[in-house]
């Protein structure tokens, strides 16, 4: 499923100069995301403004239901089965009730590898949450709900907490970007981000990398936008 996502103006200038030089083309660069959940984070990472930019993000989704290793696993698997050559390849699980021993194994696998990894400890929906304010202490993924619906609710107005959080909402995206803040999510995760030492990651509640995902989505990380531009430069 296609999604064209426009890249920072910084990198749009970086492309003019270049398009001077040569016969102006579009570059494609390919995102294949695969998700534990079957509709939780695909529902949020459709839901991306579809902006036509000079450079274009076609996404790509495989969600399942499946463990935080196969999650992996079928990530690698539908890379290298592929006629793409995909420029990032993401891997979405949270740590729920998996086991410590593989929860950790499979974010090791996936930097093993090069795959991207958007973990989350204990669930995908703290990077909903932390979109209100930061949470900085631990969670049981049971809890999670009420949180939501408290944050979105007094953001709101609703004296009588009339918003109800699904798993499988589709509107989160929209709602998100209406009532809370991504640039705070963002920077918010990044603080908990540096609370991680070793490779003990199911020890570290609250915890996601979405961030990361997201970053890249919204053309924000200057490593991926190096490498578009070398993509580019040698007219692949």
């Amino acid at each position: 499923m296609a999604r064209t996502i426009k890249i920072d103006n910084a990198l749009q200038k970086r492309f003019a100069k270049q398009a001077k030089k040569s016969k102006s083309r579009k570059l494609v660069t390919y995102f294949l995301i695969v998700c534990e959940g079957e509709k939780t984070e695909p529902n949020y990472f459709k839901s991306f403004p579809k902006k036509a930019g000079k450079f274009i993000y076609d996404i790509e989704f495989e969600g399942g239901g499946i463990s935080t290793l196969k999650v992996v696993e079928k990530a690698m698997e539908l890379r290298d089965k592929s006629k793409l050559k995909y420029d990032r390849v993401w891997a979405v699980f949270d740590r729920d009730s998996f086991k410590a021993n593989s929860f950790n194994s499979a974010i090791l696998k996936a930097k093993a590898n090069n795959i991207g990894c958007a973990w989350s400890n204990e669930a995908f929906e703290l990077w909903y949450l932390l979109h209100f304010h930061n949470r900085f202490t631990a969670m049981r993924r049971e809890e999670y709900r009420k949180a939501i619906e408290d944050a979105v609710n007094a953001k709101l107005g609703n004296k009588k907490n009339t918003f109800r959080y699904k798993k499988n909402e589709t509107g989160m995206y929209s709602l998100l970007d209406k009532i809370g803040s991504q640039d705070l999510a963002i920077n918010w995760a990044k603080t908990l981000a540096k609370s991680i030492e070793g490779e003990q990651f199911a020890n570290y509640n609250p915890q996601t990398m979405v961030f990361k995902l997201v970053e890249e989505l919204n053309g924000l990380s200057e490593e991926l936008n190096d490498e578009l531009m070398k993509k580019y430069e040698e007219g692949q």
